[in-house]
């Protein structure tokens, strides 16, 4: 999974289910629970994997205040397009 995650190229990123059906785990939650724990930040850069409605998700386990602000300051930073709504534009999310 980490190795997949390195395959999202900056400005880009994938949903917890997409990974999930290129792992062929089926589970996004599965997914998002290995991610929360990744040893290899920043290399593999898990925050670039978001939730199937553009959402940012979680980031190390949060789904409220300073981690999901630092992942979309993370994202800000590699040129990912957020919408009013403050989800992602779908021009930046990949199948890998």
């Amino acid at each position: 999974m980490y190795a997949a995650v390195r395959e999202v190229p900056r400005g880009k990123v994938t949903t917890y289910g997409r990974l999930a059906r290129v792992l062929g785990c089926g589970s996004s939650r599965a997914v998002g629970q290995s991610l929360r724990r990744n040893p290899f930040a920043p290399r593999t850069p898990c925050h670039r994997v978001v939730c199937a409605d553009g959402s940012l998700g979680g980031y190390t386990g949060q789904t409220s205040g300073d981690r999901p602000r630092k992942k979309k300051a993370l994202l800000d930073e590699e040129g990912v397009v957020f919408m009013a709504n403050e989800r992602i534009h779908s021009s930046c999310i990949i199948d890998l």
